[in-house]
This record gives structure tokens, sequence and C-alpha cells, in this order.
């Protein structure tokens, strides 16, 4: 009797241990798993060492061990680490559930002033061009905004535009539209800072008929409530819109991305446009960065919400796919197609001219 519970001691023992044994070792991993992603989002030239012994006033040494897993991580070290990078923990621990986490930057600025956003896509693409593999898919509803600022003309009414109708700032309430006076020349600056940044990463845009219309019923909208000061940047305006068009079909034609006027040596990474006569869709922009993807969500026009959940991308890169697979590649080939497309844009712009 004694010996048989002694025996029933040890094996609980025995147990006991083996639970806590393996409760560490899932630990480890779940850690380990976790310095994993994060080292996955980090650009290459950055050493996560360092980055943690500034963020959790750690040493070296008390940094690799946790990377190691021989120092549990503390709950407020987890807390600080997921707030400076925005992680979620559901979608590192891939916690099977419906719920999505997404970073909305702007979500406490409203109505941040448009220089502010434009510098706030300049420093997106430039932490995207931090990486190696990268490349970005754009559903295009509207031309990307930094198409705008190839030309100053066209990159001066569309910024007038988004502060006074889209923002309604109230020192432009009773403003008309003058390109002498309205130049927004800090504006086109970083706006063609974003092209070059832009022109250096790999893309494939999904185009539709309809990718211009908001530009054209704005421009007639403010022809019609005179709205433009004089009718010499009316022309001005239409004729820089055009040269954009211009641009993006020659863009389109050799199937790579440069700034106007370079030449062939200045040429930047490769670009393939597709249209789509069916489907609309909306301004969704996809990234890959290092065999990650981040789905961007766009809201109240400049706004948007970023996620890098699985779940979410595998399903919108998915989506983006199976659109593409449906639509006709106008870059470096088809040629008629090509043609017949742009060539519908600009008659579009030019019966703007009254």
């Amino acid at each position: 009797m004694v010996a048989e519970a002694k025996n029933r001691k040890q094996g609980v023992k025995s147990y006991g241990f083996s639970v806590i044994f393996h409760q560490r070792m899932e630990a480890n991993e779940l850690q380990q798993q976790f310095f994993g992603h994060l080292k996955s989002i980090l650009p290459s030239h950055i050493s996560m060492v360092d980055e943690l012994t500034d963020l959790l006033s750690l040493s070296y040494d008390s940094v690799y061990r946790r990377i190691r897993g021989e120092k549990p991580l503390a709950l407020n070290e987890i807390r600080n680490i997921c707030a400076h990078y925005h992680i979620s923990l559901d979608q590192v621990l891939q916690l099977q559930n419906d719920t999505v986490v997404f970073k909305a930057p702007d979500i406490n600025n409203h109505n941040l002033p448009v220089l502010d956003v434009l510098k706030g896509m300049l420093s997106q693409l430039k932490y995207f061009n931090s990486f190696e593999k990268r490349r970005m898919l754009y559903l295009c509803k509207d031309l990307p905004i930094w198409h705008f600022y190839l030309y100053p003309e066209i990159g001066a009414f569309k910024t007038f535009v988004w502060i006074k109708t889209i923002q309604n700032h109230p020192d432009y309430n009773h403003k008309s539209f003058s390109l002498t006076e309205h130049p927004f020349e800090d504006c086109f600056s970083v706006g063609q800072q974003i092209i070059k940044e832009y022109n250096q990463m790999p893309c494939i845009e999904l185009w539709n008929i309809e990718s211009i219309n908001s530009t054209i019923s704005q421009i007639k909208f403010y022809q019609d409530a005179g709205i433009f000061k004089n009718e010499e940047d009316i022309e001005k305006v239409i004729n820089s819109f055009t040269r954009l068009l211009d641009h993006l079909e020659q863009q389109a034609e050799k199937g790579v991305k440069f700034m106007p006027g370079d030449t062939d040596v200045s040429y930047r990474s490769p670009v393939q446009l597709y249209i789509n006569e069916v489907v609309i869709g909306s301004n969704t922009i996809l990234a890959e960065i290092n065999e990650k993807k981040i789905s961007f969500i766009p809201y109240n026009v400049f706004s948007y919400m970023l996620t890098k959940d699985e779940r979410f991308n595998e399903s919108t890169f998915n989506a983006f796919h199976t659109l593409v697979s449906r639509s006709t590649l106008i870059s470096s080939t088809g040629e008629k197609d090509r043609n017949k497309f742009f060539r519908s844009l600009k008659e579009r712009v030019q019966n703007l001219r009254r």
C-alpha cells in the first residue's frame, strides 16, 4: 500500500514535470515565432537586436536571451514591441477567428494638410523601397494621386480641389483657382519625389475607362461654377492633363516607369498595365515586400487602413489576380488596345474644351 502510494505520487510529479516542460517548450516556440515575424517585417539593413536594445532599454545579452527563448518576454515588453511595430498578436500566433486588425495612421489627424499627406506617401514608398524584393499591385478606380504631380498645372489644380472641395478648408470657401496665386510648389516638389520612389518599385496596375472620371468631373464643375479665375488657366490645366496621359501611354508602351524627359538610361522599374472594361473596383493598393503581403484600403479620399493579416491578404491578392486574368495587358504589348484606350481617355479630356 505504501509502495503503491509512493509510486502514484512519483507519477503525479512526473506528469506535472512533463506538462510544465511542454508548456515551456511551447512558450519558447511561440516567442521565437514572434521574433521571427518581427525580423521579417524589418528592412534588411536594420538590426533587430539594436532596435530592441533601444526600445526595451535592455543590454545586448538580455535581448539575445529573449530571442533564443532562454528568458520569457514580459507582458509590458510584448506590448511595447507590438505598439512600436504595429504587430497584431492574433496574426503572429495565427489565432483562427474572424477578427482582422488594421492600422489607420491618420485616424487621429482629421483634415491633415495635403502637404503632410504627400509626405506620408513619400515615407511609405521609401519604406517599400528599403526592401530588396518589392512589388505593388494597384486597383485604380481613380488615377494614383502621385501621377498628377508629373506636371505642375494639373498638380496645382488637383491640390486646390482637394483642399477647397474635398477637405472643405474654410480659408478656401470663397477663393477661385489661379495658377499664379495657387501654384502649390511645395506639394509639387514632394509629389515629384513620390514619383521617383514609385518609379523604383515594380508594379501591376489595373485600370478602367472610368479611372479619370473624378478629375474630368472636377474640371467640368469648376468650369460651370466659375471657380477658374480665367480661361487661360482652364486651357493650361486641360493641356497638362493631356500631357499626363501622353506620358502614361509612353510608359505603357515601353513597359517601364520614368520621369518626363528621362533618357533610356534613366528608366526605372517595370510596370504591367491592364485594362478591365467590366469591373471598376476601388482604389486598393497591395504590396509584397520580402514575401510578406500588405493590403491598403482607402477611406475619406486621402486616408487608408492597412493590414498584414495573412487570411485577409490571401483573399485580396487572389481577387486582384482573378481580375487581372480577366483583363487585357496593354503595356509592352497590345498596341491596338493600348492606342484605343488612351485615345478614348484623351478624347474625353479634350471634350472639356468649350
